[in-house]
């Protein structure tokens, strides 16, 4: 069957191809096949610039711009080129290694210095960088934006229903009001703890040959101290260099990101449940489209589906993200393949992520505040004021305020008139009465609204 999203086995790749384009030239295997490029050529031009290596040329400034400009046009068709050489090697890193060769034979420099591609390194050498490259790339280029547009949003909608009171519900009961902008506050203030921890996790990298001790390199050139040429060529991809592997990268950092990455979207999963829940309760309407359909048989529903998706999509996510947790740090003894399927997999759990990330930013724009059922609510439910009264009560020295008040609450329907009739029988100062009844469930909101402003 010819191929095209419609008959992709993933729907990444075909359902919601068109979303997540940013990243196919990155987590795709033409993206890693470029890295891969990359990484080649950069530890050739490092080689012919050190002047104890003298057995390959110094570049000159035609030769550098040459491979600038091969490295900014490497294209889908060298990418294919790269994968029919591999199906003679069966080996990946090695296909790429010979193509370079092949590539190289019209420069006299590089035809001269084709040897010491790929010298002194095992193909981890170079995947763990290519990969790593891949995560600074998803990171700076698509997760930040995305998040960052994300937090902005759920801020803005913060501040601007800072004072809207509403009903809080503690086990699913009526109970203490708050505002509206401060629940939203209190997931921005979340999100942002673990934006930064994502944004810091260093992104490391390791170059130190087949099992991590330089063997090879030390055989040919033991003059050359390695130490500082593998440190400062990891360093100058802005990757974190790892002295102390076997023949991977232990793959802890990564883990640590996912981590992140995970606890990030756990606390949107909270997010979309909640906005889920405030909109099956009518607090928040969603903005329709004339043509769009909500049920395939109810005219009337407008279902919160950008909330339903973007939660599948976080959890597929975190389940990629976990396995990698808990899979990517283990190698029996200096190295096994059971890393390489699954990093292959990594762009699925970021493009999950980013699906659920744009679900999200869309889905907050359509968003409208019922304040008239939220007031009505906060109307209907006087018992909210027996916290305040009690408290006051036990302020003033009055014995047993928690109980008169459960007494009086308990079962029944509790009304303004009620309350006032307790607060005026109470043994309470006279002033202190007069603002107790200044209280309504609408005004009883603390400094909600300035936790929200102050954001």
């Amino acid at each position: 069957m010819q191929y095209s999203p419609l008959t992709a086995i993933s729907p990444l790749d075909g359902r919601y191809n068109e979303k997540l384009q940013e990243l196919q030239p990155i987590c795709s295997e033409f993206g890693l096949i470029k890295y891969r490029v990359i990484i080649e050529v950069r530890w050739l031009e490092a080689l012919a610039a050190n002047p104890q290596i003298s057995e390959i040329a110094y570049f000159n400034d035609k030769t550098k711009e040459e491979l600038n400009k091969f490295l900014d046009s490497f294209s889908l068709q060298d990418a294919k080129r790269v994968k029919e050489i591999e199906k003679t090697t069966n080996h990946d890193v090695k296909a790429v290694e010979y193509f370079l060769k092949e590539k190289f034979k019209t420069n006299k420099e590089l035809k001269k210095a084709s040897e010491f591609i790929h010298f002194g390194c095992t193909s981890e050498d170079i995947n763990n960088l290519s990969y790593g490259l891949m995560l600074q790339a998803i990171r700076g280029q698509i997760l930040a934006p995305n998040i960052e547009t994300l937090i902005q949003s759920l801020t803005k909608l913060a501040h601007k229903h800072a004072e809207q009171p509403m009903l809080a519900r503690t086990h699913g009961q009526s109970a203490t009001p708050t505002t509206v902008g401060k629940e939203l506050a209190n997931f921005v203030a979340r999100l942002r703890r673990q934006y930064q921890q994502i944004l810091t996790t260093p992104i490391m990298g390791k170059f130190n040959g087949a099992v991590g001790n330089y063997n090879a390199h030390i055989a040919a050139y033991p003059e050359i101290n390695w130490l500082i040429i593998s440190k400062e060529f990891v360093e100058i991809f802005g990757l974190v260099w790892n002295q102390y592997t076997t023949q991977i990268e232990s793959h802890d950092a990564l883990a640590e990101m996912s981590a992140a990455i995970m606890r990030f979207n756990i606390i949107l999963i909270d997010f979309c449940r909640d906005i889920w829940s405030y909109i099956s309760l009518g607090y928040f309407q969603q903005k329709t489209k004339s043509k769009e359909v909500g049920s395939s048989t109810m005219p009337h529903k407008v279902n919160p589906i950008d909330f339903e998706n973007a939660e599948g999509n976080l959890g597929m996510a975190n389940a990629l993200l976990d396995h990698f947790i808990n899979k990517l740090p283990i190698s029996r003894l200096q190295r096994d393949l059971s890393d390489s399927t699954v990093l292959r997999n990594l762009g699925s759990a970021f493009a999950y992520a980013t699906l659920a990330y744009k679900s999200l930013i869309a889905s907050l724009e359509k968003l409208e505040l019922n304040n008239e059922l939220l007031s009505e609510e906060l109307n209907n439910n006087w018992q909210v004021l027996a916290e305040p009264i009690q408290t006051v009560m036990r302020r003033h020295g009055i014995k047993k305020p928690y109980e008169r008040l459960k007494q009086l609450t308990r079962n029944k329907k509790i009304t303004k008139k009620l309350l006032h009739e307790f607060i005026s029988t109470s043994k309470l100062p006279e002033n202190v009465k007069k603002d107790l009844k200044k209280l309504t469930p609408n005004n009883y909101i603390g400094l909600a609204g300035n936790l929200a402003k102050n954001l």
